[in-house]
């Protein structure tokens, strides 16, 4: 077994100009640990968070850090009582581990095989290694935060957004109505994700358009966009509603809102959901551009502009 793999690494928190390729040591293979050759992984808002620093005091650190949580690829070896996947095996993971430090940008990754979920057999690897963060995120934003039921409406504000779109799928896979939020452009997008009305919210204020869509008002918002739209949404929240965040801490809310922040938890199970829905054509994930393990800074580059629609994937 190859010794040695190619990573994108950074020795201090800044900007993506600290980013260095090089060669370093594969970490070794301990117990009911997998090593898994990574074929893509996806590209997150919160990659560029963590190497900026913003999170240093919420999770441990040590460099150098290999940047990435999102990964698909195949089993290459296994340690001692690791016998769930076998080597050949396609996987795909939301690799977050305790310590941020080997992440998936890079050609392998070393990872307890609990993290491990077999990888949707109807997708490319790039497509799967979009899914992990951004469903599990959505899937425990909605499902069990939001407990989000058939026949309720949910307002997903970011709605084109990587877990944004992928929220709207899951919401339609359950059953409930969803108004999605997000400017014009995207619109089209959202509606050919399920969304049942598309809101821009450059266009007034989104609690006064959805009351007129929805009267009554909506039995879950689910925030990936904070700001104005937040606050001007909450006016259009049921009083037995609930308000998820995966960006709100809460601060200066009505205490009498049902509230919850959520930082996505990595969760094999759930994961093999999400592969059952994308196998049934229920989940997709639209990749707008990949780039190599080479362009590592250009992919950062790209998803700090926010305006991404969809995944961007690494390819090592």
């Amino acid at each position: 077994m190859e010794k040695e793999m190619k990573a994108a690494v950074y020795e201090e928190f800044g900007g993506a100009d600290k980013i260095q390729i090089r060669s370093i040591t594969i970490p070794e293979l301990k117990e009911s640990e997998v090593l898994v050759k990574i074929k893509a992984a996806g590209v997150n808002p919160v990659d560029a968070a963590v190497r900026e620093g913003f999170l240093k005091n919420y999770l441990p650190y040590r460099f150098p850090i290999i940047p990435g949580w999102d990964m698909a690829g195949v089993v290459a070896d296994r340690g001692f009582s690791a016998r769930r996947f076998a080597v050949g095996d396609a996987v795909y993971a939301y690799a977050r581990r305790p310590l941020v430090q080997y992440g998936t940008f890079a050609e392998y990754i070393v990872i307890p095989e609990s993290y491990l979920a077999h990888k949707p057999e109807t997708v490319s690897f790039e497509e799967a290694a979009g899914i992990p963060l951004v469903g599990l995120t959505a899937y425990q934003s909605m499902y069990e935060a939001g407990n989000l039921q058939a026949d309720q409406t949910v307002l997903i504000l970011g709605a084109s957004g990587g877990v944004g779109s992928l929220g709207i799928q899951l919401a339609k896979a359950k059953g409930a109505r969803v108004i999605g939020v997000a400017s014009a452009k995207n619109h089209d997008y959202m509606q050919q994700l399920g969304a049942d009305f598309t809101l821009d919210y450059q266009q007034g204020n989104i609690g006064v358009m959805v009351k007129e869509i929805m009267p009554k008002g909506v039995d879950l918002i689910f925030d990936c966009a904070s700001g104005d739209t937040l606050q001007q949404s909450l006016p259009a929240l049921k009083p037995a509603g609930k308000l998820v965040s995966i960006l709100h801490h809460g601060e200066g809310l009505n205490p009498a809102i049902h509230f919850q922040y959520v930082f996505v938890e990595p969760n094999s199970s759930q994961l093999e959901h999400l592969r059952e829905l994308t196998n049934a054509g229920k989940l997709r994930v639209h990749v707008s551009e990949t780039f190599t393990l080479d362009q590592t800074v250009e992919a950062f580059n790209q998803i700090q502009t926010h305006h991404t629609t969809g995944k961007i994937v690494l390819v090592p």
